[in-house]
């Protein structure tokens, strides 16, 4: 029973897309020399911007998300007021001690 609806569904799907698909319009078709234009178009655009992207790159140590490490025994944070800012990431297995602001 399934089987048969399907075949049905499926037989209804494709005869609308039939009918669909001779009724389009030859008015909306590009000709060749429009479609060359076009596409060079859009590779000029798509260069310029590649282009435009890398010089405005940031180094990867400017990125903010990035932080340096730290050895054992560097400063690695700095006090502002109440707040303490970190200037490094301390190496595995050690910390950074907030009362000294050093990895230890």
């Amino acid at each position: 029973m399934d089987s048969i609806r399907a075949a049905v569904y499926l037989s209804i799907c494709l005869s609308l897309l039939c009918v669909c698909r001779g009724q389009m319009s030859t008015d909306n078709q590009l000709s060749s020399q429009e479609e060359q234009f076009i596409k060079k178009d859009l590779v000029e655009a798509l260069e310029e911007l590649l282009d435009g992207e890398q010089d405005s790159r940031l180094s990867v140590e400017k990125r903010a998300s990035v932080i340096p490490r730290c050895d054992v025994g560097e400063r690695c944070a700095m006090k502002h007021g109440p707040r303490i800012g970190r200037l490094c990431d301390c190496m595995r297995g050690t910390a950074c001690n907030t009362f000294f602001l050093r990895c230890y």
